[in-house]
């Protein structure tokens, strides 16, 4: 059932928006130098590597410039980025991964290597499941950026403010998914996208087993 609804929900929406991505190609590649898709390499099912499909929202390597984590003034994003991370749209060329199998409509953030060559034994069951575009953590934390922007260290702001409780959250839903939860996760998500962030700040800290429904 997970499987069929990732293909069927990543096809038709590929079909439907198809032309805005087509849109969003041509803006890129007018508006900074660069492929217009970004390639990175991410760990997915049982940590083997993939390369995850989004749209470039920095400048040309910027990974070599700069670290993972990316705050709301980060330098290296593009006029373009900054439009396509706010409303999410530069995730949606992962429905490619997930056609592909590489990654679910639902399920733990994929990680770069780097990260999860240091994960603890019991981190490693994030690994368990296919990596997803959305979850608890990505619902919680969709505003990020902002949560970063002005620290000195993005990356040490990141381990200590975020990345614990997007660790939780990740083994949390491992533990419990079901078909029912990805489908309550998925309108929780729908309706972060169209709400304004602060609105979401207090999403779900634990899921219990009955439905998957967050405790506040």
């Amino acid at each position: 059932m997970k499987r069929l609804l990732d293909i069927v929900v990543a096809f038709c929406g590929l079909l439907v928006f198809s032309p805005l991505l087509a849109a969003f190609l041509v803006w890129i590649a007018f508006d900074s130098p660069g492929p217009m898709f970004y390639r990175g390499v991410r760990a997915g099912r049982l940590g083997r590597p993939f390369r995850i499909c989004k749209l470039r929202t920095m400048v040309l390597d910027a990974e070599q410039i700069g670290g993972a984590e990316t705050p709301a003034n980060d330098p290296r994003i593009t006029r373009a980025g900054h439009f396509l991370r706010k409303y999410k749209f530069d995730e949606l060329p992962q429905l490619l991964n997930v056609l592909r199998g590489e990654m679910s409509l639902v399920g733990p953030r994929p990680e770069v290597m780097e990260e999860v060559i240091r994960y603890s034994d019991e981190e490693k069951n994030l690994l368990l499941v296919r990596p997803g575009i959305t979850d608890w953590a990505s619902i919680k934390f969709r505003d990020e950026d902002e949560i970063l922007r002005g620290s000195a260290d993005p990356h040490r702001a990141y381990h200590e403010l975020i990345r614990p409780e997007k660790v939780r959250l990740g083994l949390n839903y491992v533990q419990h998914r079901s078909f029912a939860m990805d489908l309550y996760i998925l309108w929780l998500t729908l309706l972060a996208v169209v709400t304004p962030a602060e609105r979401h700040r207090t999403q779900p800290r634990t899921v219990s087993c009955d439905y998957g429904k967050p405790e506040q």
